[in-house]
């Protein structure tokens, strides 16, 4: 499975949900890649807690793979995180294994070389092969990452395999406004597949949507200090379901919902269970919602043609 993670802007919290949906689809029992294609800013190393790659590697990362035809690195992060949860993942499932495919330090965008889509593919068929669920995390907008996949996951060799399109936004107007025309712009996703041979009507239904930090006024009462703002919230977010559900991002195409937490906006890393339980520093929704969030992603009944 390859799971392709996209956002408009920078800042929707797309690396830190991958990264987390990631490790929580290890625990699951997955073996699972995580590759860092924000060719511009890799930051999953930081997000693993894999010191080596905090800011991609050198020469051996995904750019130098394009660009300079080298192998990819591979780094099991039970072996190169520093995180305790990265650490124990071969022994609290027998299966479970994440391993990172990092960018390279000090890398950037580039634009697509004639062999680059090839090479894409067989990078894509090769860990398909050895993995049973691939991240792909993609620059923010329009990218030529973005680009890259959709030319690669057109050509015949990769059309078994199954493919999930998340796309991240905050729960703001503008965000919203934003993910909408990623998909379906003049030059969002959708007419940038259909170029490159994609039916932009297959495509679309393997697109769903993932809302970032999230206040539940049902639970996270703290956030709200008076009445009227209480009142206000209440009503703006029944604003922000009725502009999802006009632009087609409403309940149905909701991949999931991740609530707002203090410490994964400041940490900016994976949680562990010990975070909720043990230094209850974090909130058991947030975790809840991960869990939640990487399941779905083999429910076929959700996947499923709109």
């Amino acid at each position: 499975m390859l799971v392709f993670a996209a956002s408009d802007k920078g800042g929707s919290g797309r690396s830190v949900t991958s990264c987390n949906m990631a490790y929580r689809r290890a625990l699951q029992g997955d073996t699972v890649a995580y590759l860092d294609f924000d060719f511009g800013s890799p930051t999953a190393g930081a997000i693993l807690d894999v010191p080596v790659a905090e800011h991609g590697v050198d020469g051996s990362g995904l750019h130098s793979y394009f660009t300079r035809h080298t192998e990819a690195r591979q780094l099991d992060t039970a072996l190169h995180s520093e995180s305790g949860a990265m650490r124990d993942l071969p022994s609290v499932s027998s299966v479970g294994r994440l391993v990172l495919l990092p960018g390279d330090r000090g890398g950037g965008e580039f634009a697509i070389g004639r062999d680059m889509p090839a090479r894409c593919a067989q990078l894509f068929l090769r860990l398909d092969r050895e993995f049973d669920c691939c991240v792909v995390d993609l620059s923010a907008g329009r990218s030529y990452a973005l680009d890259l996949v959709l030319e690669a996951t057109a050509r015949p060799e990769l059309a078994k395999l199954t493919t999930r399109w998340l796309v991240f936004h905050r729960w703001t107007k503008q965000h919203i406004v934003s993910a909408h025309g990623l998909v379906f712009g003049e030059k969002g996703i959708l007419h940038a597949a259909e170029r490159y041979g994609h039916d932009p009507r297959t495509l679309n239904e393997s697109v769903r949507y993932v809302r970032t930090a999230v206040v539940d006024l049902g639970v996270d009462q703290e956030s709200v200090t008076r009445a009227p703002q209480g009142a206000w919230l209440r009503a703006y977010d029944s604003k922000l379901r009725e502009q999802a559900d006009r632009l087609r991002m409403g309940r149905a195409r909701l991949a999931g919902q991740i609530p707002y937490d203090p410490m994964l906006q400041w940490s900016g890393q994976v949680i562990d269970d010990s975070d909720v339980r043990g230094l209850r520093i974090a909130n058991e929704a947030t975790v809840q919602s991960f869990e939640e969030l990487a399941a779905r992603l083999s429910d076929e009944r959700f996947w499923e043609g709109l």
